[in-house]
């Protein structure tokens, strides 16, 4: 059994490294120089920075999946960041972010005195929803729509109250209109808005106080090296720089891929890619659906310091004085925002592997509408607007400490092969999530699979990684019967 993996990012590479672990033969064709996907980084005169994700969360999903491909996880060093963040109001209040239950206690008597005990009554009751929605949602795919709609799952959905939009789900808790931001922007990590995600994602901010966050030593990216190693070791062929453009298939089944000059063959193949863009490039065989709704996007802001910022945090979010107005713009009106929310990364307090002695990396991270309702070529303003609030805030007279600084825009984004420009795959709305969104084989083909954000259960590394889980558990119980007929033919 030969399968081909049509891209490399972490959601291909965790599946050729379960295949690989059966004895299955594997190719990974990529489009890029190298593998990695959006876990990349940006490297320049020494500098080394995360060029995606930079949030860890999950180590234990993400440990417990590399020790079942037969990666050592202590291969990984992950370090854990406690406070988890700051973040400041447009009035110079700064809430901190704990892990640690009592210092977030201290940290909300602080600020938001008398929320005390709806915090208490937020970790107890998201603990119980976190366990629940785990077994019932994360570790299962939903091919057969019956599996989600059974009795036992939609007893789950009411005891979750998926029903709710995260932003009200919130509300529920926390009477300050601030500390229910504080608690529900973590939406904006896969791409949604607190107010048309829904509930099942408030569960995300629950797991940064329960599970923490984590750094990796040496940058996110530092993962794919060693995927890609043990890769090799294996005899997995990989082809870079190589563009699948046409799919040939007969009889509802794929024969091959193709690229320019090459033609790929295989028993099966797996999309790790957008699903909406593999789509175009198959004869519409299946009734057409109402159009996919891409996540939001990101300007991204990548520098290279003369200094670290020690009075900065790992990370850190500057909250818009007008948040809700902040999600319309982006979520709704399609425009850049007029008083924008920020990330900061500043790794290098931590870290001093990521930048030449003396010197530091941060990364910026603005939210912003994917589509193609912006001009990218003209927002040297906005980006200038972005460096003063920087400046005002953590990062003192950032201008006289940048060495060089780095933009990506949505357009850089699409360019690069994502649906619209969304940095994190399909919106999490309602009619995108669980049952609703792309399965592991949403072709309509025999033999041709799915993994990746876009596909069920979603963004983020551990649960990209979790569905590459999902994909090889099916394919095992799919393969092992006619491996069983072969034999006894």
């Amino acid at each position: 059994m030969k399968t081909i993996i049509v891209g490399g990012g972490i959601g291909g590479l965790i599946t050729a490294l379960y295949l690989t672990k059966r004895g299955e033969q594997v190719a990974i064709i990529e489009k890029e120089e190298m593998l990695g996907g959006r876990l990349a980084f940006i490297q320049k005169d020494g500098f080394t920075i995360d060029k995606g994700p930079t949030i860890v969360l999950l180590p234990e999903m993400i440990r417990s999946i590399l020790e079942e491909v037969g990666v050592d996880p202590n291969s990984l060093e992950m370090v854990r960041i406690d406070p988890l963040y700051s973040l400041t109001y447009s009035d110079g209040t700064t809430f901190m972010k704990w892990s640690n239950k009592e210092k977030q206690l201290a940290e909300i008597n602080r600020v938001f005195p008398g929320e005390e005990q709806s915090f208490l009554s937020y970790l107890d009751t998201m603990n119980k929803r976190f366990t629940l929605g785990k077994s019932v949602f994360l570790d299962r795919q939903f091919i057969k729509k019956r599996d989600f709609f059974s009795f036992p799952s939609l007893v789950a959905l009411m005891k979750l109250k998926a029903y709710q939009s995260v932003e009200k789900q919130t509300a529920q808790f926390f009477k300050d209109q601030r500390l229910q931001e504080a608690f529900s922007l973590q939406t904006l990590y896969i791409g949604g808005a607190p107010s048309t995600s829904p509930a099942l994602y408030s569960l995300v901010s629950f797991s940064e106080h329960y599970h923490g966050i984590w750094y990796v030593k040496g940058g996110y990216g530092s993962l794919i090296p060693i995927l890609e190693k043990e890769l090799k070791m294996r005899g997995v062929e990989i082809y870079l720089n190589t563009t699948i453009n046409r799919i040939e298939e007969k009889d509802n089944r794929v024969s091959a891929v193709h690229s320019e000059d090459q033609c790929f063959e295989a028993d099966r193949f797996v999309m790790n890619g957008e699903i909406p863009l593999v789509k175009a490039m198959l004869p519409e065989k299946q009734p057409k659906r109402p159009a996919y709704i891409s996540s939001s996007s990101c300007l991204l802001l990548y520098f290279g310091l003369n200094k670290t910022y020690e009075e900065a945090n790992v990370h850190q979010f500057y909250m818009s004085e007008d948040f809700k107005k902040n999600m319309k713009e982006i979520f709704a009106d399609k425009r850049l925002p007029s008083n924008p929310s920020l990330y900061a990364f500043h790794p290098s307090k931590i870290d001093d592997t990521l930048a030449p002695s003396g010197k530091a990396v941060l990364y910026v991270l603005i939210p912003v509408p994917s589509g193609s309702e912006i001009d990218w070529k003209d927002v040297d303003a906005f980006i200038d607007s972005c460096i003063e609030t920087l400046e005002s805030w953590h990062f003192p007279n950032l201008r006289e400490h940048m060495e060089w600084m780095e933009v990506r825009t949505p357009q850089d984004a699409e360019e690069d092969g994502l649906f619209q420009g969304g940095s994190f795959g399909l919106a999490p709305v309602l009619k995108q999530s669980g049952v609703f969104r792309p399965q592991i084989k949403p072709f309509g083909r025999d033999n041709l699979y799915a993994v990746g954000a876009s596909v069920h259960p979603g963004g983020g590394i551990p649960i990209v990684m979790q569905g590459a889980k999902l994909l090889s558990d099916y394919l095992a119980n799919e393969t092992e019967p006619a491996i069983r007929k072969e034999k006894s033919v």
